[in-house]
């Protein structure tokens, strides 16, 4: 059995489970809930849309000469911290994050280092930080978390080193 087709059967069956769950609670628990998924799955599908045509012109502009010299797989560690700060650095939520990941390593880019831009993107995204986490938290424990996950792109690369692939 492949990754992806039980990535698929366990997404599929929480799905079936959230929606066994909706279903047993009763019908306008169930009406509520279908009519909120379909209205996340509506704005949703817009945002991937322009994703993926917006990586396809990063993909476009960024020579990839730049990528496999800047991120690829013979860049090291100092590509790794190159993709630390680029994923810091990039805005926007999954659809770009992830996106620009894949463009990344279909133009060369070493896997440790897509995975560390990857990781840094999630964790500590400075337009995130700013627009989402400081104004909701204290100031002082978002830079606190945002020190303390530096490590972890560094640790997520490490790992994908040592496995070869993930």
């Amino acid at each position: 059995m492949s990754a992806a087709l039980l990535i698929d059967i366990l997404l599929w069956g929480s799905v079936f489970g959230v929606g066994l769950i909706a279903f047993r609670r009763g019908p306008p628990v169930f009406k509520a809930s279908l009519r909120e998924g379909a209205m996340d799955f509506i704005n949703i599908v817009p945002r991937i849309a322009l994703g993926v045509i917006g990586s396809g012109y990063i993909a476009a502009i960024i020579p990839q000469e730049v990528i496999t010299g800047w991120l690829g797989p013979d860049s090291g560690w100092l590509g790794v911290a190159t993709a630390v700060v680029a994923g810091a650095a990039t805005p926007g939520g999954p659809v770009i994050g992830f996106s620009i990941g894949t463009v990344a390593l279909k133009s060369g880019g070493g896997v440790p280092q897509v995975v560390a831009y990857v990781v840094a993107w999630a964790l500590f995204a400075f337009q995130r930080v700013i627009l989402w986490k400081i104004p909701f938290m204290p100031a002082r424990f978002v830079w606190f978390r945002c020190a303390v996950s530096v490590p972890f792109p560094f640790v997520a690369a490490a790992i994908a080193m040592v496995i070869g692939k993930p």
